[in-house]
């Protein structure tokens, strides 16, 4: 039964009216017929030549100045919904909505229906219904199992090493010159450090018993310093495919102020974990911790790919909105943690937490403040 949401038509100005199906939520308005529909139900229900599209003519924005999206309220973009259709859809790149007025949705090509099985036994079909509700509470939670792995041939290297993708990234109105300019720093530092790591690791690295040597600048050196290759391509990764929308969303002032504090929180917190410890610590995962908190709780629908394997044989792309992806991370810090104070990882989880704490705070405090013209 629909039930009315906080959501606008962007029409009529009244509250739509939530409709659930077999595919997923969307959203409709009584009065004018109209839907909002996000793009991955779409992706479900439809043909991907129908689909698709829609994402790339917004993703290189190839349409106009839309009506307000039915959540944030911000312009969508009129695009075209097909070549020959004569029909403009509008499509919220930062939400992922996109609103078909009346009677629109049905120029679209359904997915082929699979033909009805044939009559089974009372056990193989209570079987096919615990795997029916499985596959519903997997829709309900947005994550997706069989996907279609990313356009770009770079995504599915990264995805092969292990790192998370984006699929249908937020859009980006400015762009990252902080993003690159600090990955540009922290590679140059890591790069002239490398030759003779151990002297530069043990020399400026943040050492937890004695915090404050060289006037506390090893709170600073040892962000832009890395134990090797691994460490330094991957933190940079992140910082790349995270950082450069959390940046265009606060803004540069911003956006640096949460990965010094989200840096310094997470060096307290590694010195916390062990205050007597000799070890230096060095990268800058803390920094990039509150930076991808930040992320998953300003695009909470932003769907992140992991390229599941085994060995050289079976390959699966399993795509997850970043909220849950954040949860997993976070218990996964969690058990870094009992590794660290076991001393069985090198690893600092309580960095991790600590600027992950600190991009909470600041989702909290700045979630409102973004996108200023």
């Amino acid at each position: 039964m629909p039930v009315t949401s906080d959501f606008i038509c962007p029409s009529c100005q009244l509250p739509l009216k939530e409709t659930r199906t077999s595919y997923g939520i969307f959203w409709n308005c009584g009065n004018c017929g109209g839907r909002a529909v996000t793009i991955e139900l779409l992706r479900r229900a439809f043909t991907p030549e129908c689909i698709n599209p829609l994402w790339l003519h917004a993703m290189r924005g190839e349409g106009t100045r839309g009506r307000p999206c039915p959540e944030c309220r911000q312009p969508m973009l009129a695009v075209p919904l097909s070549a020959d259709a004569g029909i403009d859809v509008d499509l919220c790149r930062h939400c992922h909505f996109v609103w078909f007025d009346a009677g629109e949705v049905d120029t679209l090509e359904p997915r082929p229906v699979a033909p009805a099985p044939p009559e089974l036994p009372q056990k193989a079909r209570e079987l096919l219904a615990m795997e029916k509700v499985k596959q519903l509470a997997e829709e309900a939670e947005g994550s997706d199992f069989d996907s279609a792995p990313p356009d770009e041939q770079w995504k599915t290297i990264a995805g092969f090493f292990g790192l998370p993708v984006e699929f249908d990234a937020p859009a980006e109105e400015r762009t990252p010159w902080v993003t690159w300019t600090l990955a540009a720093a922290i590679v140059s530092a890591s790069l002239w450090a490398l030759p003779h790591l151990r002297e530069a690791v043990q020399n400026f690295g943040l050492i937890p018993a004695q915090a404050a040597r060289l006037h506390g600048l090893t709170f600073v050196s040892s962000f832009f310093l890395h134990a090797g290759l691994i460490h330094l391509i991957s933190n940079i990764y992140f910082l790349i495919v995270f950082g450069d929308n959390v940046e265009d969303f606060l803004r540069p002032f911003r956006y640096l102020g949460l990965i010094a504090v989200a840096a310094f929180v997470g060096d307290l917190a590694h010195i916390a974990a062990d205050p007597q410890s000799q070890t230096p610590c060095v990268g800058a995962s803390g920094g990039l911790a509150g930076v991808i908190t930040f992320y998953a709780l300003k695009f909470p629908r932003a769907r992140l790919g992991f390229l599941m394997r085994w060995g050289f044989i079976w390959f699966r792309w399993m795509r997850f909105p970043a909220w849950f992806a954040l949860i997993l991370w976070i218990l996964l810090q969690f058990v870094g943690a009992w590794q660290q104070k076991a001393g069985v990882s090198s690893v600092s989880a309580f960095a991790h937490l600590g600027g992950a704490a600190v991009g909470v705070l600041m989702w909290l405090v700045w979630r409102g403040y973004g996108r200023e013209k």
